[in-house]
């Protein structure tokens, strides 16, 4: 397997709204771009059609995007189950990587499940999870690069570093 820079790291919260304000506090992060009842379509979990509620915060810390997860719902998910297992915390690293659908089956020739797998509509690309929570004690998202995504994460970035402080949260739409 080729090497891969891990993106992302991301958590899920129990109160969106209340991680973002201890992150700034505690860690002095922001701004967190807030996307409210965020939609993931055609998703699969587990080789079901499923649907969630979530909604989802993401900072930058240097170049590395730091994401939160509320799930506002209780449909079975990949975030219900870690939060069973282990509770509220750590989820997911997140990668990229240009043919998802290999890299699926690169991990799956590893043992390591697809766990949940979805498209999102207004970048023109897809996401899934690959379960490896006994290997390496979280899940790993699969970002497939696309324009549209470059384009959305760059967009972040630069609002993140001329960011003033004045506003801790920045609601935004897909």
């Amino acid at each position: 397997m080729n090497r891969r820079d891990i993106v992302q790291v991301a958590y899920i919260v129990e109160d969106i709204h209340k991680a973002m304000r201890e992150w700034r506090e505690k860690l002095g992060v922001g701004p967190f771009f807030l996307f409210e009842n965020f939609s993931l379509e055609d998703m699969i979990y587990r080789g079901k059609a499923s649907e969630l509620n979530i909604d989802l915060a993401m900072c930058f810390s240097g170049g590395m995007v730091f994401e939160f997860i509320e799930q506002k719902d209780k449909t079975r998910s990949v975030y219900t189950e870690v939060i069973e297992q282990s509770g509220y915390g750590f989820h997911h690293w997140a990668i990229r990587v240009h043919d998802l659908d290999r890299a699926i089956k690169e991990y799956g020739a590893l043992g390591c499940d697809l766990a949940m797998c979805g498209r999102v509509a207004a970048l023109d690309a897809r996401a899934a999870y690959i379960d490896m929570i006994d290997e390496t004690g979280g899940m790993l998202e699969l970002i497939e690069v696309a324009p549209k995504v470059d384009e959305f994460f760059g967009n972040l970035k630069i609002m993140s570093d001329e960011w003033d402080g004045s506003r801790l949260v920045i609601p935004m739409a897909l």
